[in-house]
C-alpha cells in the first residue's frame, strides 16, 4: 500500500478526534509499523490519545464498554502495544458491532459514536498497512510496489497480499519459484489455473464486474447511512427500501470492506436482480405472490404471473430473505 493514502474520517466524527487524524496524517509520512526511528504507535500515543481521552470524558457509561480502553485507564496506543495493529482492527470491529446491536438507537450522539469508532478504526486499519519506504514483501523476487490488498472480485486477500503476509498457499507446489503472485485476483479468482486452463470462476465474475461494482457501492452507500431509507440511491423506492430493510438485521460496518465485497459478490452469483429485490419488499409489505406478480412488469413489460413470482422467490438464497422486525423502544 502506498503512503500517500488518506485515513477517511467519518461523517458526524466527533470533531476534536477528526482534528487529531488530519495532523496526525500531516506527520505520518515517515512513520510505519515496522520502522524502529519512527513505530507509528508512538504518533498515535502523541497524537490521537489525547483526543479519544477527552472524547471519552463526554460519553455515557453505557458506551465505555464499546470504545478500547475506555474507562480502564488504559489508552488507545497502550492496547496496540499489547495486541498489535490486526489485533486491535479485529477488535474495535467487534465492539462496533456489540454497539450497534445492543445499544445502538441511532440517535444523534450515537450516530456521532458510530462515526468515531469507524474513523479509528480506518486510522489502525492504515497504519497496518504502512510500510516503511525502502521495505520490501517477503521475496526479492517479488516487486513491493505492487498493489496489494482485495481482489478485484471479491473480498478475499490477492494472491500476492496473501504470500506477502507470509501464507505459502499461493506458492504451493512451487518449487522452482515459476509462478507470478497476482496483485489483482485472489487463489479463487486467479485467470488461469495450475493446470494452465482457464478459470471458470475468473470468466463468470469478469462477465458480471459492472454489476459487482454497482452493488457494492450500494452497499457501501447504505452501509453508511443506515438510518436513510434511500442511502443506496439506486434510482427506485422498492430496490432503495430492500437496502434499507436488510441492514437493519446486519451488525456490519463499512470498516468491514472485505465483508462488504464478499456480500455483493454473493448478491451477484445468486442473481439477486432489482426485480427480486422488489419482490421481496413486496412480500415484507403482506402482499401474495398473486398481488406481487400485479404489481411488476416481466421483461416484455407486461405483468408477471403468480408462478414467475414463486419461482424467482424460491431461487433466493435465505440470508436476502426479509423479515418483520419489532420496531425498538427508544430508552
Amino acid at each position: 500500500m502506498k503512503n500517500n493514502k488518506t485515513i477517511s474520517i467519518w461523517e458526524s466524527c466527533d470533531p476534536a478526534v477528526g482534528v487529531a487524524i488530519a495532523q496526525f496524517q500531516e506527520r505520518w509520512r515517515p512513520y510505519s509499523a515496522s520502522s524502529r526511528r519512527y513505530p507509528i504507535v508512538r504518533l498515535i500515543e502523541e497524537i490521537i490519545d489525547p483526543a479519544v481521552a477527552a472524547y471519552t470524558e463526554t460519553l455515557p457509561y453505557r458506551y465505555l464498554g464499546h470504545l478500547p480502553g475506555a474507562g480502564t485507564g488504559v489508552s488507545l496506543s497502550g492496547i496496540i502495544r499489547l495486541v498489535g495493529l490486526d489485533a486491535m482492527v479485529r477488535v474495535q470491529r467487534q465492539l462496533l458491532h456489540q454497539f450497534i446491536k445492543t445499544v445502538d438507537r441511532q440517535t444523534t450522539r450515537d450516530q456521532r459514536f458510530v462515526a468515531t469508532l469507524e474513523t479509528l478504526i480506518e486510522l489502525v486499519q492504515d497504519c497496518a498497512c504502512r510500510r516503511p519506504a525502502k521495505s520490501q514483501v517477503r521475496t526479492t523476487r517479488l516487486n513491493g510496489e505492487r498493489r496489494q490488498g482485495y481482489c478485484r472480485f471479491c473480498g478475499s486477500l490477492t494472491e500476492l497480499a496473501l504470500y506477502a503476509e507470509g501464507n505459502d498457499t499461493p506458492k504451493a507446489n512451487d518449487p522452482e519459484d515459476e509462478l507470478r503472485l497476482s496483485s489483482q485476483y485472489c487463489l479463487d479468482h486467479r485467470p488461469r489455473l495450475p493446470s494452465g486452463a482457464w478459470n471458470p470462476a475468473y470468466r463468470q465474475a469478469r462477465r458480471s464486474v459492472d454489476q459487482f461494482d454497482l452493488e457494492l457501492a450500494r452497499l457501501n452507500r447504505q452501509c453508511a447511512k443506515r438510518s436513510s431509507a434511500q442511502a443506496a440511491a439506486s434510482g427506485d423506492e422498492l430496490v432503495d427500501g430492500y437496502f434499507y430493510e436488510y441492514f437493519l438485521g446486519q451488525t456490519i460496518q463499512p470498516a468491514d470492506k472485505a465483508e462488504l465485497r464478499d456480500l455483493a459478490r454473493l448478491m451477484v452469483d445468486a442473481n439477486l436482480s432489482d426485480a427480486k429485490k422488489k419482490m421481496l419488499m413486496l412480500q415484507l409489505s403482506g402482499l401474495n405472490q398473486s398481488e406481487i406478480a400485479k404489481r411488476l412488469l416481466g421483461s416484455e413489460q407486461q405483468p408477471l404471473t403468480r408462478q414467475a413470482v414463486s419461482k424467482a422467490l424460491a431461487s433466493i438464497p435465505a440470508i436476502f430473505h426479509l423479515k418483520r422486525r419489532k420496531k425498538r423502544i427508544a430508552r
